[in-house]
């Protein structure tokens, strides 16, 4: 067992005390802002929507996994540096609540331990070696904090965070995100995503002012009117949806909605990426992704 650093303990006391208040303060926020100046706010996040043919930005995911293992302190520090506009994380809960980034729901793939990340404690959890699997250069990294992925975005003034929130969120689990944010002054450079109708429902009354992205593996029948429901910004989908709905990111820019896709790692899915004109595309090769974009994407 590990004993909780100064930083982990102020980062924990910063959740308690805050979290009420700054969701006091983004319900009146909503209040003042006509919906139409939310909307902008959160389109300017991810730039103009864009045309077939142009370049859409990069999503590390889960970090630079190319070059350091996956969802670690090494790996997002390498995606800053790759150039990426976007690094996609996972977040999920431990035993006592306290938010860490890891996807597997178990940590036995991705660690030297085995169990439900929900069933272990953070100091159960941060035992564990988190890097040896992936190099031997990468023995002792630890599952980070939610804290410590934060910090790594403090002097990145060009990188946004897109968050997946594992499984279903309620409102007090989220408010555990909330003051490390604020704390860091990092409230514009946070899109939360999430599979889950439960997490982004939640994410809608807890913290309202934050763009949101659904996560689906099928497109719905009628996806501006299911991004519109739950009040998205935009749809993540898998590439092989768009390929039996390639009228539907046309639909969706039509609403003022975007389209991402995940996980696309070679040249002929980038091109069709880009052709079909989705505004974003997550990546576990950014650094060869914003080579490739570079030389073939008009405009850039």
């Amino acid at each position: 067992m590990t004993t909780m650093s100064w930083a982990e303990r102020a980062d924990r006391h910063l959740l308690r005390v805050g979290a009420a208040a700054l969701v006091t303060i983004a319900s009146v926020a909503v209040l003042v802002l006509a919906p139409g100046a939310i909307r902008a706010y959160a389109a300017n996040l991810m730039g103009p929507l864009r045309a077939p043919g142009e370049a859409a930005f990069i999503a590390a995911h889960r970090g630079d996994r190319a070059t350091a293992p996956e969802n670690t302190v090494p790996a997002f520090e390498a995606a800053v540096v790759s150039g990426s506009g976007f690094i996609e994380v996972d977040v999920q809960l431990t035993a006592d609540g306290y938010p860490v980034l890891i996807h597997d729901r178990t940590v036995d793939r991705t660690t030297t331990g085995s169990g439900a990340v929900g069933d272990l404690t953070l100091a159960e959890i941060r035992t564990l070696d988190a890097g040896s699997w992936y190099a031997p250069q990468f023995a002792g990294v630890q599952v980070p904090l939610w804290g410590e992925f934060l910090d790594t975005l403090v002097g990145a003034n060009d990188v946004t965070a897109l968050v997946e929130l594992k499984h279903a969120w309620t409102p007090d689990d989220i408010e555990t995100l909330m003051s490390g944010i604020y704390f860091r002054g990092l409230q514009d450079r946070v899109v939360f995503a999430s599979f889950s109708t439960t997490t982004v429902q939640g994410l809608q009354q807890t913290a309202p002012l934050f763009p949101r992205v659904l996560i689906r593996r099928i497109l719905p029948i009628d996806p501006v009117a299911v991004a519109q429901r739950y009040g998205v910004i935009a749809i993540m989908t898998r590439s092989s949806a768009l390929e039996a709905r390639p009228d539907a990111v046309e639909r969706m820019h039509e609403a003022g909605l975007g389209v991402l896709l995940y996980t696309l790692n070679s040249e002929e899915r980038w091109g069709e990426a880009l052709a079909y004109g989705v505004d974003g595309i997550v990546t576990d090769k950014p650094s060869a992704l914003d080579a490739w974009i570079a030389q073939t994407a008009p405009g850039t």
